[in-house]
Order: C-alpha cells, then structure tokens, then sequence
C-alpha cells in the first residue's frame, strides 16, 4: 500500500488522504455548476495521469528515454475503435474484395449481422485486449533497442511513434483497418451493469442510475479516477518491488547492475511493456470516452507533451508525475478560458492564440524548471528508492581501533 507519510505522523498523513479523497468526490458536483466543460478536462487529465504514469516506468524507473510513448495509447484507442464500432464491416467487406474466400470464411465464421454492423464488444473485453496487444508491441520495440542509450534510443523511439501515426493514415487500403485521415467515429460508450456512461439515446447525454441522473462526463469522471487510483496503487507496488528496485539498478549504473546478476535484457523489456501496457489502457478509454479517433490525435507533440509532464513533474516520483499532468494537461483549457476572453476585452482582438501561448509556456517552464529545480516540481525523496531497512547508517562504535586486536 501507500505509505501515507515517510517518518511522519500516520494519523496525520490518513487526515490529509482523506480530505483529498472528499475534495475529488466532491469537485465535480461543485464544477458542474459552472459548466460540463471543466469537469470534461479534469476528465481528459485524468487520462493524462494515466499515460504519465505508464510513461514513468519506462523514463522514471528503467531510465530509458522514450519519445514514441504516444504510439501505445493509439494502438489501444484503435484496438476499441476497431472492436466496437460499425469499422469491422468495413474491414470485413476489403477483405471480401480483396480476399473473397478469406472474406467469405470469415463471415461464415462470424456471423453476417457482422458485416452490416461490425464487432460491438463490451469495452472490459477489449481493455485486456488493448493492454496486452499495446505490452506486446512496447516489447517489440524494446528487443532490437537493448543495447541503445540516450540519444539513440530517444531517435529510434521517436521514429517508432511517426510510423505507428503514419500506418494510422494509411492503412485505409486494399484493407481497411482505420479509415485513414477520415478516423474511425460511432464507438461504443462504456457500460457498466447495462448503464451506458454516455447517456442513453434521447437523454441528452444524462446518465440515469435508479432514479438518480448525473451528466455524462461525471460519470467518466469517476470512472477515470477509480482507474488513476488503480494505476496509483499497481506503479507503487511495482517501484517497491524486487523488479521495481532491478529498474532502478539499471537507471543508476547499468553495469554494475549486470555485474549484480540483475538480467538487464529481460528488466529492460519488462519496462517497455508494462508502461506500454498503460498506454493502451488509456487509450481504451480515450476512444470510449471520445466515440471518435483519428491519426491528429496522436502526434508527436503529443508525446513530448506527456514526456514533459513527467519531467514537470518529478522524474520517477508518483505524486509529482500526478502533479505535472494535472498542470500540464488543464493549461491549455485554462488558457482558452482566460486569455483569449482577457485579451479581447483589453485590446479588442485576440493577439496571442491560445494554442500558441501554451506552446510559449510549455518551453519557458521546462527552461525555468530545468535551471531551478533539475528535479522537477516535486522530485522524489533522498532514499526513496531504498528499502527502509537499507538506509546507510553509521557504523556502532565497538571501541576497538583498527588496526589492533
């Protein structure tokens, strides 16, 4: 579990959980007073953390530096999209004009209702599904980058994210599997218990539980962040845990970690498929909760985005990574909400874009956070990584000097 405090008072630190817990139980009734949109971007940052957090394994823990991470939370927004949404009648009816005796052995096999209306799977089928694919090809990519550092990772991760974009905007034909630049829409929502989260036709997006009604981005709302304490939990165990300190091992001196007998090949992999697992996660959610996915969405400016809110934040810290994807991931909402409003009743006309403003402040706060706190906003304590048991301490005086008997 969490510990609440690190040499602390626990009661005090159990106080301090609690009063967070009420405080994010409550935001959302108290900000939909003034409008759906603030709690849909808690919402998207919620999934931001999510992502954040799959990314601080791979760069916080293991130390390898990944800028393609954007590329798993496609494959698993792709996986949903694909799975349950009309798409797979497109898919089938290509492989019917191309491959007729595969197209027709496969509507034989499932069905022909498919072929008018596609696979429409519960999303808790095709979350399993999207982590595994998403962890199978974040090991794939780890394989041939063993022996990769810095730079060279960086390059060869960065090449890996565009190709996942671009086979997303391309792979439209001879077999339709993602409907190119023109992206995939009609995704199934989530449901739970037979309660669809995106409201049921004609409710105008109210979600009815018993007679109790909730707009349906609070319900995502709450979804998101029953997953984000999930993830919280699984990450935490994982950094306190024998692998979790084998990573850290090969962060500090990879060598010295093989000369430990640490297996570094199969630690590297591991770390590369369970932060990708997370991105495919997210990525399940994303489409679900959005009902739409393109290519756009998953940009290399994305990726450097969810990069920077982990080093914002606090490379390898749990509640720094927090704290940089919530700042990160409200500005550019905050900004569209203030500046451009302010702007125009000073000057007349919006001088500044939104978007390029945040842009400015991206740079200037990673400029100013790298010359005043290398570390990050919230960097992790000195021992953290260490057992409690395992804290260098003075050696007892025996009173025997050495040298004599």
């Amino acid at each position: 579990m969490l510990k609440l405090t690190r040499g602390g008072n626990p009661k005090l630190g159990a106080a301090k959980l609690a009063l967070l817990a009420v405080a994010l139980i409550v935001f959302p009734l108290v900000a939909a007073q003034f409008g759906n949109s603030w709690v849909r971007i808690v919402d998207f940052a919620l999934l931001y953390i999510m992502l954040a957090l799959g990314l601080n394994i791979v760069v916080g823990f293991a130390g390898l530096l990944d800028l393609g991470y954007i590329a798993f939370y496609a494959v698993g927004a792709y996986i949903t999209a694909l799975l349950s949404s009309p798409q797979f009648a497109a898919l089938l009816e290509s492989v019917v004009n191309q491959y007729p005796a595969l197209g027709n052995t496969l509507i034989a096999v499932m069905g022909p209702s498919i072929t008018q209306n596609g696979i429409h799977l519960s999303v808790w089928v095709i979350v399993p599904i999207a982590a595994a694919f998403a962890g199978l090809c974040g090991a794939l990519l780890g394989a041939p980058t063993l022996k990769l550092r810095g730079d060279y990772l960086a390059i060869v991760t960065l090449g890996f994210g565009e190709i996942i974009r671009i086979f997303m905007n391309n792979l439209n034909g001879p077999i339709n599997f993602t409907n190119g630049p023109q992206g995939i829409n009609l995704i199934d929502p989530i449901r739970i218990f037979g309660v669809s989260l995106g409201g049921e036709e004609g409710s105008q997006a109210t979600v009815m539980i018993g007679s109790w009604a909730m707009p349906s981005v609070n319900a995502y709302y709450f979804l998101f962040l029953l997953m984000c304490v999930a993830v919280v939990f699984v990450t935490t165990r994982l950094q306190h845990s024998r692998l979790g300190r084998a990573w850290v091992a090969i962060r500090e001196d990879e060598i010295a970690a093989k000369a430990m007998g640490i297996n570094t090949r199969n630690v590297k992999l591991l770390a590369f498929a369970m932060g990708a697992s997370f991105g495919g996660i997210a990525g399940a959610m994303f489409a679900a909760f959005q009902g739409f996915v393109s290519p756009e969405s998953f940009s290399l400016t994305e990726s450097i985005a969810v990069l920077a809110m982990v080093v914002l934040g606090g490379i390898g810290h749990i509640p720094g990574v927090i704290v940089g994807s919530v700042i990160l991931a409200a500005l550019p909402e905050v900004l569209r909400h203030s500046v451009e409003p302010a702007q125009n009743a000073l000057f007349g006309h919006v001088i500044i874009e939104a978007e390029v403003l945040r842009q400015l402040l991206y740079g200037l706060a990673m400029v100013v956070i790298m010359l005043t706190r290398p570390s990050g906003l919230w960097p992790a304590p000195l021992g953290e990584d260490r057992q409690d048991g395992d804290k260098d301490q003075p050696a007892r005086p025996t009173g025997v000097v050495a040298g004599q008997e």
